[in-house]
Protein backbone atom coordinates (compact mmCIF):
# COMPACT_ATOMS: atom_id res chain seq x y z
CA UNK A 1 0.00 0.00 0.00
CA UNK A 2 1.00 3.66 -0.27
CA UNK A 3 3.00 5.67 2.26
CA UNK A 4 -0.28 7.16 3.49
CA UNK A 5 -3.16 4.88 4.42
CA UNK A 6 -6.61 6.42 4.88
CA UNK A 7 -8.75 4.15 7.06
CA UNK A 8 -12.50 4.04 7.54
CA UNK A 9 -13.96 2.11 10.49
CA UNK A 10 -17.45 0.60 10.48
CA UNK A 11 -18.51 -0.46 13.95
CA UNK A 12 -17.32 1.25 17.12
CA UNK A 13 -17.71 -1.47 19.75
CA UNK A 14 -15.32 -3.27 22.09
CA UNK A 15 -13.17 -4.96 19.43
CA UNK A 16 -12.83 -1.63 17.61
CA UNK A 17 -10.80 -0.39 20.58
CA UNK A 18 -8.05 -2.88 19.73
CA UNK A 19 -8.08 -1.92 16.05
CA UNK A 20 -7.82 1.77 16.90
CA UNK A 21 -5.03 1.25 19.42
CA UNK A 22 -2.88 -0.62 16.89
CA UNK A 23 -3.71 1.71 14.00
CA UNK A 24 -2.76 4.72 16.14
CA UNK A 25 0.76 3.27 16.48
CA UNK A 26 1.28 3.35 12.73
CA UNK A 27 2.43 6.80 11.52
CA UNK A 28 1.23 6.24 7.94
CA UNK A 29 -2.37 5.71 9.05
CA UNK A 30 -5.04 8.40 9.27
CA UNK A 31 -8.57 7.67 10.47
CA UNK A 32 -10.80 9.26 7.85
CA UNK A 33 -14.18 8.35 9.34
CA UNK A 34 -16.17 6.07 11.61
CA UNK A 35 -19.64 4.68 10.90
CA UNK A 36 -22.06 3.20 13.42
CA UNK A 37 -25.81 3.81 13.73
CA UNK A 38 -25.75 3.01 17.45
CA UNK A 39 -23.60 5.93 18.56
CA UNK A 40 -23.67 9.68 18.02
CA UNK A 41 -20.02 10.49 18.81
CA UNK A 42 -16.94 8.63 17.56
CA UNK A 43 -14.04 7.66 19.83
CA UNK A 44 -10.90 9.74 20.08
CA UNK A 45 -8.07 8.88 17.71
CA UNK A 46 -4.74 10.55 18.52
CA UNK A 47 -6.58 13.17 20.52
CA UNK A 48 -9.24 14.15 18.00
CA UNK A 49 -12.51 12.75 16.69
CA UNK A 50 -12.91 11.83 13.01
CA UNK A 51 -16.08 12.54 11.01
CA UNK A 52 -18.83 10.13 12.02
CA UNK A 53 -21.73 8.70 10.00
CA UNK A 54 -24.79 6.61 10.68
CA UNK A 55 -24.01 4.24 7.81
CA UNK A 56 -21.07 3.05 5.74
CA UNK A 57 -22.93 4.12 2.59
CA UNK A 58 -23.08 7.72 3.80
CA UNK A 59 -19.40 7.65 4.77
CA UNK A 60 -18.31 6.34 1.37
CA UNK A 61 -20.28 9.10 -0.29
CA UNK A 62 -17.89 11.60 1.30
CA UNK A 63 -14.56 9.74 1.61
CA UNK A 64 -12.19 7.61 -0.47
CA UNK A 65 -10.44 5.33 2.04
CA UNK A 66 -7.59 2.96 1.23
CA UNK A 67 -8.72 0.48 3.89
CA UNK A 68 -12.15 -0.16 5.39
CA UNK A 69 -12.27 -2.05 8.69
CA UNK A 70 -15.58 -3.76 9.48
CA UNK A 71 -15.98 -4.50 13.19
CA UNK A 72 -19.74 -4.99 13.40
CA UNK A 73 -21.93 -7.99 14.36
CA UNK A 74 -21.35 -10.96 12.04
CA UNK A 75 -24.87 -10.90 10.58
CA UNK A 76 -24.11 -7.46 9.07
CA UNK A 77 -20.81 -8.41 7.43
CA UNK A 78 -22.05 -9.59 4.04
CA UNK A 79 -24.02 -6.41 3.30
CA UNK A 80 -21.23 -4.14 4.50
CA UNK A 81 -18.52 -5.98 2.57
CA UNK A 82 -20.66 -5.90 -0.59
CA UNK A 83 -21.16 -2.16 -0.12
CA UNK A 84 -17.44 -1.58 0.45
CA UNK A 85 -16.52 -3.58 -2.65
CA UNK A 86 -18.98 -1.86 -4.96
CA UNK A 87 -18.73 1.70 -3.60
CA UNK A 88 -14.96 1.96 -3.13
CA UNK A 89 -11.62 0.61 -4.31
CA UNK A 90 -10.37 0.01 -0.76
CA UNK A 91 -9.07 -3.14 0.82
CA UNK A 92 -11.59 -4.49 3.34
CA UNK A 93 -10.63 -6.07 6.67
CA UNK A 94 -13.54 -7.91 8.32
CA UNK A 95 -13.63 -9.13 11.90
CA UNK A 96 -13.90 -12.91 12.14
CA UNK A 97 -15.94 -14.77 11.22
CA UNK A 98 -16.20 -13.32 7.71
CA UNK A 99 -19.88 -14.25 7.32
CA UNK A 100 -22.48 -16.16 9.32
CA UNK A 101 -23.70 -18.59 6.65
CA UNK A 102 -22.71 -20.29 3.40
CA UNK A 103 -25.18 -18.29 1.32
CA UNK A 104 -23.48 -15.05 2.37
CA UNK A 105 -20.11 -16.56 1.49
CA UNK A 106 -21.38 -17.46 -1.99
CA UNK A 107 -22.71 -13.92 -2.40
CA UNK A 108 -19.29 -12.41 -1.70
CA UNK A 109 -17.54 -14.92 -3.95
CA UNK A 110 -19.86 -13.88 -6.79
CA UNK A 111 -18.43 -10.36 -6.57
CA UNK A 112 -14.89 -11.52 -7.31
CA UNK A 113 -15.01 -10.96 -11.07
CA UNK A 114 -16.49 -7.48 -10.94
CA UNK A 115 -14.98 -6.18 -7.70
CA UNK A 116 -11.91 -8.37 -7.06
CA UNK A 117 -13.21 -9.81 -3.80
CA UNK A 118 -10.30 -12.26 -3.66
CA UNK A 119 -7.74 -9.47 -3.90
CA UNK A 120 -9.49 -7.00 -1.60
CA UNK A 121 -11.33 -8.90 1.15
CA UNK A 122 -9.39 -10.01 4.22
CA UNK A 123 -10.54 -11.57 7.50
CA UNK A 124 -9.02 -10.72 10.89
CA UNK A 125 -7.92 -14.24 11.85
CA UNK A 126 -5.94 -12.71 14.69
CA UNK A 127 -5.13 -15.94 16.55
CA UNK A 128 -2.98 -17.00 13.59
CA UNK A 129 -0.78 -13.95 14.32
CA UNK A 130 -0.30 -14.59 18.04
CA UNK A 131 3.45 -14.63 18.87
CA UNK A 132 3.47 -18.22 20.15
CA UNK A 133 1.66 -19.41 17.00
CA UNK A 134 4.11 -17.66 14.68
CA UNK A 135 6.98 -19.14 16.72
CA UNK A 136 5.55 -22.67 16.47
CA UNK A 137 5.06 -22.30 12.70
CA UNK A 138 8.73 -21.26 12.37
CA UNK A 139 9.80 -24.32 14.36
CA UNK A 140 7.88 -26.66 12.05
CA UNK A 141 9.09 -24.96 8.88
CA UNK A 142 12.69 -25.02 10.06
CA UNK A 143 12.82 -28.70 11.02
CA UNK A 144 11.70 -30.96 8.19
CA UNK A 145 13.45 -33.84 9.94
CA UNK A 146 10.71 -33.79 12.58
CA UNK A 147 8.24 -34.98 9.95
CA UNK A 148 4.60 -34.05 9.34
CA UNK A 149 2.13 -32.93 11.96
CA UNK A 150 0.29 -36.20 12.62
CA UNK A 151 -1.84 -35.23 15.62
CA UNK A 152 -3.26 -32.06 17.16
CA UNK A 153 -5.16 -31.51 20.39
CA UNK A 154 -6.48 -28.02 21.14
CA UNK A 155 -8.57 -26.89 24.10
CA UNK A 156 -10.07 -23.40 24.46
CA UNK A 157 -11.79 -22.62 27.77
CA UNK A 158 -13.53 -19.40 28.83
CA UNK A 159 -15.38 -18.73 32.13
CA UNK A 160 -18.66 -17.77 30.50
CA UNK A 161 -20.99 -20.25 32.22
CA UNK A 162 -21.50 -17.81 35.10
CA UNK A 163 -23.02 -15.34 32.62
CA UNK A 164 -25.94 -17.68 32.01
CA UNK A 165 -28.16 -16.77 29.07
CA UNK A 166 -26.18 -13.59 28.46
CA UNK A 167 -23.29 -15.78 27.27
CA UNK A 168 -25.46 -17.48 24.65
CA UNK A 169 -26.91 -14.14 23.55
CA UNK A 170 -23.44 -12.67 23.08
CA UNK A 171 -21.46 -15.68 21.85
CA UNK A 172 -24.13 -18.22 20.72
CA UNK A 173 -22.14 -21.30 21.84
CA UNK A 174 -18.61 -22.29 22.83
CA UNK A 175 -18.00 -23.76 19.35
CA UNK A 176 -19.34 -20.63 17.66
CA UNK A 177 -17.18 -18.44 19.87
CA UNK A 178 -13.90 -20.39 19.76
CA UNK A 179 -14.13 -22.67 16.71
CA UNK A 180 -13.13 -19.99 14.21
CA UNK A 181 -10.11 -19.09 16.35
CA UNK A 182 -9.01 -22.71 16.55
CA UNK A 183 -9.47 -23.38 12.83
CA UNK A 184 -7.69 -20.19 11.74
CA UNK A 185 -4.84 -20.93 14.15
CA UNK A 186 -4.49 -24.49 12.79
CA UNK A 187 -4.33 -23.17 9.22
CA UNK A 188 -0.93 -21.73 10.17
CA UNK A 189 0.41 -25.32 10.55
CA UNK A 190 -1.62 -27.61 8.28
CA UNK A 191 -4.03 -27.70 5.33
CA UNK A 192 -7.54 -28.17 6.70
CA UNK A 193 -9.69 -30.51 4.62
CA UNK A 194 -12.82 -31.72 6.44
CA UNK A 195 -14.83 -31.53 9.63
CA UNK A 196 -15.25 -35.16 10.72
CA UNK A 197 -17.53 -34.68 13.71
CA UNK A 198 -19.17 -32.02 15.86
CA UNK A 199 -20.70 -32.86 19.22
CA UNK A 200 -22.07 -30.02 21.32
CA UNK A 201 -22.86 -30.74 24.96
CA UNK A 202 -24.06 -28.84 28.04
CA UNK A 203 -26.68 -27.13 25.91
CA UNK A 204 -23.99 -25.61 23.66
CA UNK A 205 -21.70 -24.47 26.47
CA UNK A 206 -19.20 -27.18 25.48
CA UNK A 207 -18.17 -28.95 22.28
CA UNK A 208 -15.90 -31.72 20.99
CA UNK A 209 -14.99 -31.55 17.31
CA UNK A 210 -12.65 -33.49 15.06
CA UNK A 211 -11.13 -31.93 11.94
CA UNK A 212 -9.11 -33.70 9.24
CA UNK A 213 -6.07 -32.09 7.63
CA UNK A 214 -3.00 -32.76 5.51
CA UNK A 215 0.60 -32.07 6.52
CA UNK A 216 3.55 -32.77 4.22
CA UNK A 217 1.52 -35.33 2.29
CA UNK A 218 0.18 -37.12 5.37
CA UNK A 219 -3.38 -37.12 6.70
CA UNK A 220 -3.97 -36.25 10.34
CA UNK A 221 -6.78 -35.33 12.69
CA UNK A 222 -7.16 -32.42 15.09
CA UNK A 223 -9.22 -32.87 18.25
CA UNK A 224 -10.83 -29.59 19.26
CA UNK A 225 -12.34 -28.97 22.69
CA UNK A 226 -14.20 -25.78 23.60
CA UNK A 227 -16.07 -25.09 26.83
CA UNK A 228 -17.41 -22.32 29.02
CA UNK A 229 -17.35 -24.53 32.13
CA UNK A 230 -14.15 -23.07 33.53
CA UNK A 231 -12.90 -20.99 36.43
CA UNK A 232 -10.74 -18.82 34.17
CA UNK A 233 -9.61 -18.56 30.55
CA UNK A 234 -7.20 -21.24 29.37
CA UNK A 235 -6.21 -21.98 25.77
CA UNK A 236 -3.63 -24.59 24.78
CA UNK A 237 -2.64 -26.57 21.68
CA UNK A 238 -0.32 -29.58 21.34
CA UNK A 239 1.18 -30.60 17.99
CA UNK A 240 2.65 -34.09 17.56
CA UNK A 241 5.11 -34.63 14.70
CA UNK A 242 5.05 -38.20 13.37
CA UNK A 243 8.54 -38.41 11.91
CA UNK A 244 9.94 -38.23 15.43
CA UNK A 245 8.68 -38.11 18.99
CA UNK A 246 8.76 -34.31 18.93
CA UNK A 247 5.84 -32.38 20.41
CA UNK A 248 5.19 -28.65 20.37
CA UNK A 249 3.18 -27.31 23.32
CA UNK A 250 1.58 -23.88 22.96
CA UNK A 251 -0.08 -21.87 25.72
CA UNK A 252 -2.19 -19.22 23.95
CA UNK A 253 -3.25 -17.57 27.20
CA UNK A 254 0.33 -16.95 28.36
CA UNK A 255 1.66 -16.59 24.76
CA UNK A 256 4.38 -19.14 25.51
CA UNK A 257 5.53 -22.48 24.11
CA UNK A 258 8.14 -25.20 24.11
CA UNK A 259 9.38 -28.06 21.92
CA UNK A 260 10.41 -31.38 23.41
CA UNK A 261 11.60 -34.70 22.01
CA UNK A 262 13.43 -37.80 23.28
CA UNK A 263 13.25 -36.41 26.80
CA UNK A 264 15.06 -33.22 25.78
CA UNK A 265 13.91 -29.61 25.68
CA UNK A 266 14.58 -28.50 22.10
CA UNK A 267 13.27 -24.93 22.12
CA UNK A 268 11.21 -22.40 24.05
CA UNK A 269 9.20 -19.25 23.50
CA UNK A 270 8.50 -16.75 26.27
CA UNK A 271 6.74 -13.43 26.72
CA UNK A 272 7.75 -10.39 28.78
CA UNK A 273 4.17 -9.70 29.89
CA UNK A 274 4.24 -6.08 28.74
CA UNK A 275 1.90 -6.32 25.76
CA UNK A 276 -1.84 -7.13 26.10
CA UNK A 277 -2.70 -10.34 24.26
CA UNK A 278 -4.97 -8.86 21.58
CA UNK A 279 -2.54 -6.04 20.86
CA UNK A 280 0.14 -8.70 20.39
CA UNK A 281 -2.16 -10.42 17.86
CA UNK A 282 -3.21 -7.35 15.87
CA UNK A 283 0.19 -5.68 15.53
CA UNK A 284 1.62 -8.35 13.19
CA UNK A 285 -1.79 -8.73 11.54
CA UNK A 286 -1.78 -5.07 10.46
CA UNK A 287 1.91 -5.24 9.55
CA UNK A 288 0.97 -7.96 7.07
CA UNK A 289 -2.29 -6.43 5.89
CA UNK A 290 -0.69 -3.07 5.06
CA UNK A 291 2.14 -4.68 3.13
CA UNK A 292 2.27 -5.34 -0.60
CA UNK A 293 1.66 -9.05 0.01
CA UNK A 294 -0.74 -9.77 2.88
CA UNK A 295 -0.39 -13.15 4.55
CA UNK A 296 -2.61 -15.77 2.85
CA UNK A 297 -4.18 -16.62 6.24
CA UNK A 298 -5.99 -13.28 5.94
CA UNK A 299 -7.25 -13.98 2.44
CA UNK A 300 -10.62 -15.00 1.05
CA UNK A 301 -9.49 -18.53 0.18
CA UNK A 302 -8.62 -19.36 3.80
CA UNK A 303 -11.82 -17.71 5.04
CA UNK A 304 -13.79 -19.79 2.52
CA UNK A 305 -12.16 -23.02 3.73
CA UNK A 306 -12.74 -22.18 7.39
CA UNK A 307 -16.33 -21.07 6.84
CA UNK A 308 -17.09 -24.24 4.91
CA UNK A 309 -15.62 -26.43 7.66
CA UNK A 310 -17.27 -24.45 10.41
CA UNK A 311 -20.72 -24.82 8.86
CA UNK A 312 -20.27 -28.45 7.81
CA UNK A 313 -22.75 -30.96 9.27
CA UNK A 314 -21.05 -34.35 9.60
CA UNK A 315 -23.27 -37.46 9.91
CA UNK A 316 -22.57 -37.77 13.63
CA UNK A 317 -23.30 -34.13 14.42
CA UNK A 318 -25.21 -33.88 17.68
CA UNK A 319 -26.28 -31.50 20.42
CA UNK A 320 -26.68 -33.15 23.82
Amino acid sequence: MSDRVRVGLAGVGIIAETHLAVLAERPEVSLEFTADPRIAQPPLFRGSRPPHYGSLTDALGAHRPDLIVIATPTATHADLVASALTRSSARVLVEKPLVHDLASLARLASLDGAADARGRVFTAHHFAFSPEVLWAAEQIAGHEEWGPVTGITSAFYDPYAVRGEDAFTSYVSSWTDSGINQLSMLSRFVDLTALVSVRQTDGGASAWCVCEYRSRGEVGRARLRTSWLAGSSSKETVLALGGSDVEIWIDHTAMTGFVAGAGELLGTHGDDGRTPRKIAHYRPLYESLLSDRPDPVLGLDVATTITGLYHATPPDDATL
